[in-house]
């Protein structure tokens, strides 16, 4: 898993000038995706949100990157909305925060859900707020056994944004949805694996590796066979039985004349392992 000559950086200029809020650092057919304000937990500001949708439309578009890893530097994955962005928060426009929704969270939730490839989010510490609904739009969720997941909103009098209503209903069942939004209680990477909120909680220390390594093989994986099946799982959730085996009968005719398809089909009759490309045609 060698990291490409390609790698690129988008700077951040303001408060935090002295580094960069948002990496980006391409490998061989993957790339990683790295929150990097550590001095705040990695928590959002308007700039942040700014290189995360540059960077997530330059990730879709790339037909060259087949898989994306989200992750954080320091000791926290994202805690969230900085809340010193709302210090003087004043009257009038300044308090509509369903602006701010509209604006930046929403559409980000929107991208990482519909982004054509798979993405891995390695939760290496807390995900609080906002940051716990970033965390749950990723299709494979790891988190190392430091890592907590929070939706504190009701600590300051909000209620849970950014996807998280409908999210932890589906995965953790309404009863343990509502005690956890209600009573914001952090909920730890083993609790959150064994009520089937993420994936996989993991050693600290092999987090990275083990989402690298998880990014790198479904690089190698039929790209467009994941991105059809990621599809029909976003709509499962709102399909009947019979919405749900039309869109699979459409899907699988799509996926049916991808190269990869025939690629596979040979290699299986030829009995080697498939070389697929991840193209569309």
């Amino acid at each position: 898993m060698n990291e490409t000559a390609g790698k690129s950086v988008l700077h951040h200029r303001g408060e935090d000038n002295v580094e960069d809020s948002v990496l980006l650092a391409r490998h061989d057919g993957w790339a990683k995706v790295t929150l990097n304000r550590p001095d705040r937990l990695n928590a959002f500001n308007e700039d942040m949100h700014a290189h995360l949708a540059r960077i997530f439309r330059e990730l879709a578009n790339d037909e060259s990157c087949r898989a994306i890893v989200l992750t954080g530097t320091g000791r926290g994955f994202c805690s969230g909305q900085d809340l010193t962005d709302r210090r003087d928060i004043g009257g009038g426009s300044k308090r509509d925060l369903g602006s701010t929704i509209e604006r930046l969270y929403n559409p980000l939730i929107r991208r990482l859900r519909a982004m054509p490839k798979p993405l891995v989010v390695a939760v290496n510490g807390p995900a609080v707020g906002a940051g716990a609904s970033l965390a749950l739009a990723g299709d494979i969720v790891l988190a190392a056994k430091s890592a907590m997941f929070m939706q504190a909103f009701s600590k300051i009098g909000l209620i849970p944004d950014a996807g998280s209503t409908w999210a932890l209903p589906r995965l953790i069942g309404d009863a343990r949805a509502r005690a956890a939004m209600m009573l914001a209680e952090a909920v730890s990477a083993e609790k959150a694996e064994a009520w089937g909120m993420i994936w996989r909680c993991v050693e600290d220390e092999a987090l990275q590796a083990e989402a690298d390594a998880l990014a790198a093989k479904l690089a190698k994986m039929p790209t467009q066979s994941l991105a059809l099946t990621k599809q029909a799982l976003n709509a499962s959730l709102s399909h009947n039985l019979d919405q749900q085996l039309d869109m699979e009968r459409d899907l699988q005719r799509m996926a049916g004349y991808t190269p990869d398809f025939a690629e596979g089909v040979t290699a299986f009759l030829e009995k080697r392992a498939p070389n697929f490309t991840g193209r569309k045609a």
